[in-house]
């Protein structure tokens, strides 16, 4: 006769597998790409009542705002020490860098070109990342990589003929610095939760970020309308903080060459975008160049990263 304790098998533990983890990164990252396509669109509904200066620096206060709440809800840790320096290269770079010269650039250019070209972010976050971090991606990965950014600088070359405008001079400036932020990111968000990462990074901005705000009101004209405010909103709230926040989360899960190759089809959305919400109306290179780098993308999340 079984006894009671042994009649009774013990209920099985859920366990998160490598593969289940994988899929969750990559879906995170994935919301960070959609919320990130979003970016140029807004910025562009916010240039309709800010300043370029004063765009870039009211956004970046109330995301601090925003963060700085949330990590005194949690009673979140200060970071250690040794982490600050790459908080640092974080704020220069999603916080302030990356912001400042596409608000520029977009003053000239359209959302349409500027997404295109920011479609060699990807290459350049993997290129800064094996340098970082040691990662050793597949030759397979870097061909797939390579394909999508030489369709990129095709596309611009055509779009220019072939001659630089200070609007791609600024996006070019924007790729460099906005890759070394989620290089440091990434690496940050494997010791640390994501959201703290980005959270630190726009507090860490504040004391430059408030009278910076201040001086740019103070010289250029606001006018608010439901565009610029729901511009502001998003490029704060949506764009600055929770995209981050996801997009950080996926990079550490499934890392970070990975993670940034899914930008790849950040391009091909902020094109629809553009065509929906402000009107653009494309060239046939546009849409063709942003489709023929998405393709790019299940290349470099199947091959050995």
């Amino acid at each position: 006769m079984k006894t009671q304790s042994s009649a009774i098998a013990p209920a099985p533990i859920a366990v998160s597998t490598p593969a289940a983890s994988r899929s969750a990164g990559t879906l995170q990252a994935a919301l960070g790409v959609v919320a990130f396509s979003l970016t140029f669109p807004a910025t562009a509904w916010g240039l309709e009542g800010f300043g370029p200066c004063s765009l870039v620096a009211v956004r970046s206060v109330l995301a601090a705002l925003i963060a700085g709440g949330c990590l005194l809800a949690v009673g979140a840790p200060v970071p250690a020490r040794r982490h600050w320096a790459g908080l640092a290269v974080v704020a220069a770079g999603v916080v302030v860098g990356f912001p400042t010269l596409t608000t520029l650039a977009l003053q000239t250019s359209t959302t349409a070109h500027a997404a295109v070209v920011v479609g060699l972010l990807p290459l350049t976050t993997a290129l800064l990342s094996a340098l970082r971090t040691g990662t050793r991606p597949s030759r397979t990965f870097w061909l797939a990589a390579l394909a999508g950014a030489g369709a990129v600088v095709a596309f611009t070359v055509q779009q220019s003929g072939g001659a630089l405008s200070p609007a791609d001079l600024y996006l070019f400036g924007a790729l460099l610095v906005c890759a070394a932020g989620y290089t440091e990111g990434g690496r940050l968000a494997r010791v640390m939760p994501g959201w703290q990462v980005i959270g630190w990074a726009l507090v860490l901005c504040l004391p430059l970020s408030v009278p910076a705000a201040a001086v740019a009101l103070t010289y250029e004209p606001v006018v608010l309308t439901g565009h610029s405010v729901a511009g502001l909103v998003w490029v704060a709230a949506g764009s600055q903080f929770l995209g981050l926040i996801v997009w950080y989360r996926g990079m550490a899960a499934v890392g970070i060459p990975k993670a940034s190759q899914l930008q790849l089809a950040q391009p091909l959305l902020t094109l629809v975008w553009s065509v929906l919400l402000l009107g653009e109306h494309l060239t046939p290179a546009a849409p063709l160049t942003a489709a023929a780098v998405l393709v790019c993308i299940a290349v470099t999340q199947r091959a050995r990263g």
